[in-house]
Parts: C-alpha cells; sequence; structure tokens
C-alpha cells in the first residue's frame, strides 16, 4: 500500500512523537512532516565498508572493525583513554581526551567493536581521535547506504533524527504533483528519488557532488522550493489587484508649484520613476512599489510628489522614518517644499511632550495634517487618520512587518511607497520581492563629486587627525564616526564619548560636536541643527547619522573600525559626504593586526566600489539574503534549499513556469504551495 500521509500533515498525534521531542524539532524548523523530509543531511559517514588497519592512509576517514586488546586510562600528558584495536592485519590506537565512564565500560579488554574517524599518524602508528564506536560482531552487516549527519540542537541525538527522518521518508505521500514536462527540460529527478539519494546516497555516489550542492537531486529541490516561493508572490500580487484603494488622478497644481520652487531640476531617472508611481495612484488598487536608488539619488523630492498626488484628491500621506533623525531630516524638508503651497505637515515621535503630541494627533484625526511624518510612534493605536490614502516607508527593510502592516491598516488599503536606499541584486528583486514593483533611480543629480575612499590603519592615526584639521581650518566640515557608545570588553571598542573628548583636547581651535542614540531627542536636534548651519566643524557620532543627513559643506568623513561595519552600512555612511561641490573623501581606520578575511572582503569591495548596485551583490554574496535586506525580520520564510547566486538559471526558469502553471493549472499550483509552505498565507508580505 502507498504511503498517504500528507507531507503538510503536523507531528502531534503520531505514535511517539512527544511533546518534548516536538519541541527541539521545533527549534530546528521542523513542525510538519515535510519538515522532517526536507531537513537535509549536512555531511555523510560512509560506513559501508570495513577498511582492513594496514590499508588505512593518513587524513582519510575510515571504518575499521576489530577486537580491543588493550584500554586504560592514562594520566600524563594529560588525561585519556586509550585503547588498542587489533584486527588480522594490525592494530590501531583509539585516543578519547573526554570520556564517560560508560564509554570506559563499553571499550574493555575482548570487546568487539566497530570504530569511524580520521586517521592520523601517532606516535605508536595509526590512530584515530574520538572515533564513533558501536558494538559489532565479526559477521554484522555494514550499512547499505552512505549514513548521514544533521544538523541539530541540544537533546536531538543524530539517531533519534535518522529514525524520524527515515519514518517520514516510508509514510509521507512524496508523488509528483507537477507534470513531468516540466522537470524533463530540466534533467531534473522525480522528487522522492531525490530526497532518497540525498538522506541516503548509495555507495559509488559522486559525494563531493551532493555535499557542495551541485547534484541534480539537490537541483530539482531547490526548483521545487524556488517555483512555491514563485507561485506565492505572483497570487500575492495578483490578490492585491482585486482590492479596492482610492483612485488618486494625476496632480495639476500642487506638483507643478512644487517644482516650480525647486533650486533644482530632476534628473531624467526621478522623472521617469516619478510617472510610474503617479500612474500606479491613479489605479483603483492598492499600489505596492519599491522605490530604489543609490544614496543621495533624490527619492525624497519623488516621494513628495507622490504625497502632493494624495493631497490635492483630499486625501491623507504618511511618511515614516526608522530614526528620530531622519523623521526629523525628513519634517524639516517637506515642511520647507511644501508649507508655501498651503500644506500642514504634522510630525509625530515618541519623545514628543504630552501637549504637542496631542495637537498633532488631533490635527491627524481631523484631516487638517495632509501629510504626517514619524518614526515608528505613527502606528501607535493612538494614532487615528481620518482619510489615509497614502503610506510611504523610507529605509523599509529596518522595519518589521508588523509596525508596516500597522502604518497600512490605518488607511482603507492606502497605496504603499517603500524607499530604500540599499540597491537590491537582481536575485533579490526577483525572489523576495517578486511581488512588488521597483522603480530604480539610476543616475545622481549634477553637481554630486566623487567620494575618495582611503584605507587607513589605525596606527596612521595622526596623519589622518592631520587631514580633519586641514580640511575645518580651509573652512569645511568632517564627521568622526564610531560604532559603539559604552565599553563593551568583548569588542575593545573606543567609546564616542572618549573620542569626543580626545579630539577636543587634539583640536581646542575647533568646535567639536557630539551626536549619538542615547541622547534625548531635543539635544541630538540641537547638535544637528548646529551643524547644519556650520556653527559646528566637526561632528563626533555614531551610526545615527546613517540616512537623512545631508549637509553639503561636509566634504570629509573618518570611520573608525571600519572592519567592525557592514557593507551597506560603510557605504550608507560614505554618501552623507560628497553632497556639495567641494572634493569629498572617506577615510576607513581599521586595525590592521585583527582583521578577518571576511572584515578585508569587506573593506576591499567598500575601497574599490562606488557603485551602490556592485556593493550590493558583493553584499549579498557575503551575508546572504537573510542578513542582507533584514528578511529573517520581515515574515517572509527564508529559502531552506535553493541559493539565490548559485540557483540563479532554476529561478529564471521557476518565475516563468509559475505564471504558467496559475494560469493554466492553478489547482496543481495550489498543491505544490501546500506541500512546500504549508499555507500559502504565511508568505504574505507586506
Amino acid at each position: 500500500m502507498a504511503p498517504t500521509l500528507p507531507a503538510n500533515s503536523k507531528l502531534d498525534g503520531i505514535k511517539g512523537m512527544t511533546p518534548a521531542l516536538q519541541g527541539r524539532l521545533a527549534k530546528l524548523g521542523i513542525v510538519n512532516v515535510q519538515g522532517l523530509l526536507l531537513h537535509l543531511p549536512l555531511r555523510y559517514l560512509d560506513e559501508t565498508r570495513i577498511t582492513p588497519i594496514r590499508e588505512l592512509r593518513a587524513g582519510e576517514q575510515a571504518q575499521v572493525q576489530g577486537e580491543i586488546v588493550h584500554a586504560e586510562v592514562q594520566y600524563r600528558p594529560r588525561k585519556a583513554l586509550i585503547c588498542r584495536l587489533r584486527d588480522d592485519t594490525g592494530q590501531l590506537v583509539l585516543r578519547f581526551l573526554h570520556f564517560y565512564p560508560s564509554q570506559v565500560a563499553s571499550l574493555k579488554e575482548g570487546k568487539h567493536i566497530r570504530a569511524f574517524g580520521e586517521v592520523r599518524g601517532g606516535f605508536f602508528g595509526w590512530e584515530m581521535v574520538h572515533p564513533q564506536c558501536k558494538q559489532a560482531e565479526e559477521d554484522a552487516p555494514v550499512a547499505e547506504a552512505l549514513t548521514p549527519l544533521y544538523p541539530t540542537t541540544a537533546g536531538l541525538s543524530q539517531a533519534t533524527l535518522r529514525k524520524w527522518i527515515s519514518w517520514a521518508l516510508q509514510q509521507a505521500d512524496t508523488a509528483e504533483i507537477l507534470p513531468p514536462a516540466i522537470y524533463q527540460p530540466l534533467g531534473l529527478p522525480a522528487f522522492a528519488d531525490s530526497l532518497r539519494q540525498l538522506h541516503h546516497p548509495e555507495p559509488g555516489v559522486d559525494l563531493g557532488s551532493i555535499e557542495s550542492r551541485d547534484h541534480v537531486a539537490w537541483r530539482r529541490l531547490a526548483f521545487d522550493e524556488l517555483l512555491a516561493q514563485q507561485l506565492s508572490m505572483l497570487k500575492h500580487h495578483a490578490r492585491r489587484r482585486h482590492q479596492g484603494a482610492p483612485a488618486l488622478a494625476q496632480s495639476k497644481s500642487l506638483v507643478t508649484a512644487l517644482l516650480r520652487s525647486l533650486p533644482f531640476a530632476l534628473t531624467q531617472a526621478q522623472q521617469h520613476v516619478a510617472v510610474e508611481i503617479s500612474c500606479d495612484l491613479q489605479q483603483p488598487h492598492p499600489m505596492q512599489r519599491l522605490l530604489q536608488g543609490d544614496v543621495g539619488s533624490g527619492k525624497t523630492i519623488v516621494a513628495a510628489m507622490a504625497a502632493l498626488q494624495a493631497i490635492e484628491n483630499g486625501w491623507q500621506a504618511a511618511i515614516m522614518a526608522p530614526t528620530e533623525i531622519l523623521a526629523e531630516q525628513h519634517y524639516q524638508k517637506m515642511q520647507g517644499w511644501l508649507a508655501p503651497l498651503g500644506i500642514q505637515v504634522a510630525w509625530l515621535s515618541g519623545s514628543q511632550g504630552k501637549k504637542e503630541r496631542r495637537e498633532m494627533m488631533a490635527a491627524v484625526e481631523k484631516g487638517e495634517a495632509q501629510l504626517v511624518i514619524g518614526t515608528h510612534a505613527l502606528f501607535q493605536d493612538q494614532v487615528v487618520f481620518q482619510r489615509l490614502a497614502l503610506a510611504i516607508v523610507d529605509e523599509q527593510h529596518r522595519f518589521g512587518v508588523q509596525q508596516r502592516l500597522s502604518l497600512r491598516q490605518k488607511g482603507v488599503q492606502p497605496h504603499q511607497l517603500m524607499m530604500s536606499a540599499t540597491p537590491i541584486p537582481r536575485t533579490l528583486s526577483m525572489s523576495y520581492f517578486a511581488d512588488l514593483d521597483v522603480s530604480v533611480i539610476d543616475e545622481l543629480p549634477p553637481g554630486r563629486t566623487p567620494i575618495v575612499t582611503r584605507l587607513v590603519s589605525d596606527a596612521r592615526r595622526d596623519e589622518v587627525l592631520e587631514r580633519v584639521q586641514q580640511a575645518c581650518m580651509e573652512g569645511r566640515q568632517a564627521y568622526w564616526v564610531c560604532p559603539l557608545i559604552e565599553e563593551s570588553e568583548a569588542l575593545q571598542l573606543q567609546t564616542v564619548t572618549d573620542t569626543y573628548e580626545s579630539l577636543r583636547e587634539t583640536f581646542p581651535q575647533l568646535r567639536v560636536g557630539l551626536v549619538h542614540g542615547r541622547m534625548k531627542p531635543a539635544e541630538k536636534q540641537a547638535v544637528m541643527a548646529a551643524f547644519s548651519a556650520g556653527e559646528t566643524q566637526l561632528l563626533v557620532a555614531t551610526t545615527v547619522i546613517e540616512v537623512g543627513v545631508d549637509v553639503p559643506n561636509a566634504s570629509l568623513m573618518v570611520i573608525e573600525h571600519a572592519e567592525r561595519m557592514g557593507l551597506a552600512q560603510l557605504h550608507q555612511l560614505r554618501g552623507r559626504v560628497g553632497r556639495g561641490a567641494a572634493k569629498s573623501s572617506c577615510i576607513l581606520l581599521y586595525q590592521d593586526g585583527k582583521l578577518s578575511e571576511t572584515a578585508r572582503a569587506r573593506l576591499r569591495i567598500i575601497y574599490e566600489s562606488s557603485d551602490g548596485f556592485a556593493i550590493a551583490q558583493a553584499d549579498l554574496a557575503l551575508r546572504g539574503p537573510g542578513e542582507f535586506m533584514g528578511v529573517r525580520q520581515s515574515g517572509v520564510p527564508m529559502l531552506k534549499i535553493a541559493d539565490l547566486e548559485r540557483d540563479q538559471d532554476l529561478l529564471e526558469v521557476a518565475r516563468d513556469i509559475a505564471a504558467e502553471l496559475l494560469e493554466q493549472a492553478p489547482q496543481a499550483a495550489e498543491v505544490h504551495l501546500a506541500r512546500w509552505l504549508g499555507h500559502a498565507e504565511e508568505l504574505v508580505k507586506v
């Protein structure tokens, strides 16, 4: 009788599956039978043959069998259990530096065992350190397939995992769901065969291709996973088309008035994306567009034009920023642009006084405040919009899924514009952002000067200090960025406050300011205002200045402990200079003796490139998609099997086939989604 247990069956109620075991499996992300099937090995042990001791080779892993002819616990030079194993061809030393009394009992003289481990040369000939041992008579059969080693967690043994995964392979329905014609052109094997090959590879298989995940069995499962992801994204995109949203007619007067008042003209790229967004806003279904552009490309003015389209149609717009400094910058900029047009701009932050906050919230609820700007304070329950039609989320990857959803729920399916200065590599936009429409501002405004990036060892700090003094004495301003506020024994990084005091002593003739995340908002605001006005020449700061700070006269940035920071953060920080006509530089100070290989790679990339997309692609390769865009927190399940770089060809095919399936075989598409996602709703994004 063929197995009939659906792959998405929960583990509750299965005989032998205790709550404690379910809890441990859940830590590995295994909550159903499919989770067991897809919990794939990290590597394998070849226990399919017994190697005679005289045929052992140094550095190889092997399984030997024989009799323990000597066993003792030695105490010099350190405590160790030493055993001698003999077969018909020779003897082998088994050495255990950490052991339990039960191991001593099981490895007594006269015991017949099998030992598996790596062979190395020792003082007394061949030896294995901490081999895996088990009792075995001479005629006991060997394994017929390679032994899998799985990722595990505390309290969950390899034997238990193997038992339950083998059970799932026998009980679960692993029949094909989709037509063979989908897989044949790709040369991919059947789903059930792929699972068997990966969990129990037969002797003689190309183990290298399996462990490197290049084997066709891996590719089959990677393709199925990518196909499920593409189906879910396309369904979400289509579902949005059936939701109602206010159709906002093109702005006739406000946008024109704004553009006339600006001291600069829009770039071709800005004009192009503004038209895309305007067309979306005119539709009767919610826009969900991602606006991406490199640091300083001019996303904010495009957002202002979108907000004016909503306002001119009698609706409200909201802009949400991740930090108070960025929200304050947006507020000041929007106030300067829109107040002359008769637009009331309000801003909300967690640090406002009760009276001011109450007044702002009342203006929002009555509809008097047409544009509302703030931090996460915007999505608190007590903030009520009268007619919210457009939600703009800046640096969208910094917000969790619930925060973005809360803001959207303030309106009747408002349009949503997400902005990011972290460019998204093509493979990411094809997968995690496939349900979004994407606009790209791919040129910088004229007048932006190239930024010269320099890598300087901390040993040459005096030269850097001279460079800072020179820039400030010439009438320019500079940033000095430190990654931490408090002393940390683990990282031993200089604190921003110590740096501030040190630089004040070094430069008594300069006006030095200090800003960090733990200051009160009013203090931060005063410091930033003084720097923007040119009253402060040198600003010592943490990475709170990473986004949104725009001071054209600042032409030099020094980043302390640059080796500790990520690529996207370094690129964002560097974008705070080069905003005026003066030649600008960014000096990356690093501690030479403490560079890891990853840190070296990051510094090399940021030194060699100023292209945000090239840096983003390199960042994706270094960190993986989950860390890159914060999608671990965004509600999007991470790909478990597929790799966006390695499997890019499969991703492109999956995208095309997903569209065909939804149109020609929607029922099969639903079954495939159920197998891979359990419930398609899990992948719905905001």
